[in-house]
């Protein structure tokens, strides 16, 4: 899989597990699995991942009443993973990617 990391979870409660367990949350693609997260984790922030939990979320469904009737639809399903890094290891979501070329201007 090229990489299943969609974006960080950013909540009330992912901040709290980052400050309080050092555990990062991620949305990840439906077809990931736990191998392709750490394997994907572990290159894009270097760190060493100890456990990953994911969870399956199911997308909520819509109802909108307008003048035609009601008009109904679904949100997609997605998936969430929770990193559990090793002792003193951060990730910091706000660093500025490492530029590949060593151009100046």
């Amino acid at each position: 899989m090229k990489n299943p990391l969609l974006r960080p979870w950013l909540t009330e409660k992912s901040t709290g597990l980052t400050e309080q367990k050092g555990q990062y949350v991620f949305q990840v693609k439906k077809d990931a699995d736990k191998s392709d997260i750490k394997k994907a984790v572990e290159e894009k922030f270097n760190v060493d991942v100890v456990s990953i939990r994911t969870i399956n979320c199911l997308g909520k469904t819509k109802r909108q009443y307008t003048r035609k009737g009601l008009i109904a639809g679904k949100k997609s399903d997605w998936k969430k993973a929770i990193v559990t890094l090793g002792e003193g290891q951060a990730i910091d979501y706000y660093a500025q990617p490492a530029d590949k070329s060593d151009k100046q201007d």
